[in-house]
């Protein structure tokens, strides 16, 4: 990672954070059933990222698909079992249980990064992970009041399947910074439509429902991968997943500003403890930037 690298990274990360933040609200306007949801919002993903691909790529579209490699299709089921297992998980257990084990990401990736790769996390990571930890686990207090009897161990075995997938696919595309990975993004997306064809039923959705299903695929998940690759490839995959967790306190206040969904004061105490803890580790990326290369603290 050199200097320059580091802060377009950070904000890249940020932005497809911001975009992944949207979901929330695009499946509260949707009038369709989760599985068909997952199923356009893939099937609306894959066409735009193989749109955006053909359009940078041209003649060698085809070449870049065939040519992805093992990195590609390793990073592409690890996206898609995590979109996958996330919509199952909310089916099988409690919010506050799948948002709070996937909290635990960053620490996953830190972890991963640092067995597959000796990428070392600076100590001023794992103190601002273990602050926006306490802060999702705020954010979600008031689930255990009114949810607490309906978990089962099986969602909470899916929903730390999702923070490990998330992870491991962070890893492999940090890994192979040299590899394109927009095919494999999209390619995630066509495994997830797949996956859960079984289940949906495609001709539920009406126009409107496929117009907002057409900005859930494009816009929130296709451009949000495209932002992530650029992204995590240029800073450390803790970090990189750390950022990411923006996305869990964005998206209550987007539903919240446009149907009037009261967060509760919880998830607003919880959301600025993980904001000032991002904050913070910006702020001491900066400092340890303008004396010299990063080294662990």
């Amino acid at each position: 990672m050199t200097r320059n690298e580091a802060p377009s990274g950070r904000l890249l990360v940020a932005a497809a954070a911001l975009c992944w933040s949207t979901g929330g609200l695009i499946a509260r306007l949707v009038d369709t059933d989760p599985w068909t949801t997952v199923f356009w919002r893939g099937i609306f993903c894959a066409a735009f990222l193989v749109a955006v691909t053909a359009l940078r790529e041209r003649a060698r579209t085809a070449d870049v698909y065939l040519g992805m490699g093992w990195p590609g299709l390793a990073m592409a089921a690890g996206f898609a079992t995590a979109s996958t297992c996330f919509i199952m998980a909310l089916h099988r257990t409690t919010v506050a249980n799948v948002l709070i084990i996937q909290s635990l990401s960053p620490f996953m990736s830190g972890l991963l990064g640092w067995l597959w790769m000796g990428e070392r996390v600076a100590g001023r990571t794992w103190a601002a992970m273990g602050v926006a930890l306490v802060g999702s686990a705020i954010m979600v207090s008031r689930y255990f009041y009114t949810e607490a009897a309906t978990g089962s161990i099986g969602g909470d075995v899916l929903a730390f399947t999702v923070a490990l997938a998330f992870a491991t696919a962070t890893v492999i595309l940090r890994r192979n910074r040299h590899v394109q990975m927009l095919p494999a993004a999209a390619l995630s997306a066509a495994l997830a439509s797949l996956v859960t064809a079984f289940a949906a039923r495609p001709g539920t959705a009406g126009a409107g429902d496929l117009l907002l299903l057409a900005l859930f695929g494009s816009g929130q998940l296709g451009l949000g991968m495209i932002l992530f690759t650029a992204g995590a490839r240029r800073i450390p995959v803790a970090e990189a997943a750390l950022i990411g967790v923006l996305e869990s306190v964005l998206g209550p206040v987007w539903v919240w500003l446009a149907i009037g969904e009261n967060p509760g004061l919880p998830s607003l105490v919880g959301g600025a403890i993980v904001l000032a803890a991002l904050a913070g580790h910006t702020m001491a990326d900066l400092r340890a930037e303008t004396r010299g290369p990063d080294t662990p603290s």
